[in-house]
């Protein structure tokens, strides 16, 4: 077996501790990369996407702290849209900060709950 590497790691920590308290809720997954920042909304139970935004092809430009926050706001107006008001916020394996926290706190403020 490969060693993992620690983002790896870190991302499947979080994932089974999220798998322990999820309940029914919808996840809230985010990726982030150099150039854009993507947001899901998933249903782990039936395993399909409700609502998705991200940074890539919108008016917004770049992966700073103001995209990600305007995909939180898109994200929460996308799962208003699909009946969802509750989920849990899997961060996979980047840290809370910086434009994973903004995007957190932008779709808290568009209405969602976690």
């Amino acid at each position: 077996m490969a060693k993992l590497s620690l983002f790896e790691r870190r991302r499947r920590r979080v994932r089974s501790a999220l798998r322990a308290r999820a309940g029914d809720r919808a996840r809230l997954s985010v990726h982030r990369t150099g150039r854009h920042i993507y947001a899901q909304i998933i249903d782990d139970k039936d395993g399909r996407t409700l609502a998705a935004a991200s940074t890539l092809g919108t008016d917004v430009s770049g992966a700073n702290v103001d995209a990600a926050g305007k995909v939180g706001k898109d994200i929460a107006a996308a799962a208003k849209k699909a009946g969802v008001t509750t989920v849990v916020f899997d961060r996979g394996g980047f840290l809370y900060h910086g434009r994973v926290k903004a995007l957190a706190d932008a779709a808290r403020e568009g209405g969602l709950e976690f």
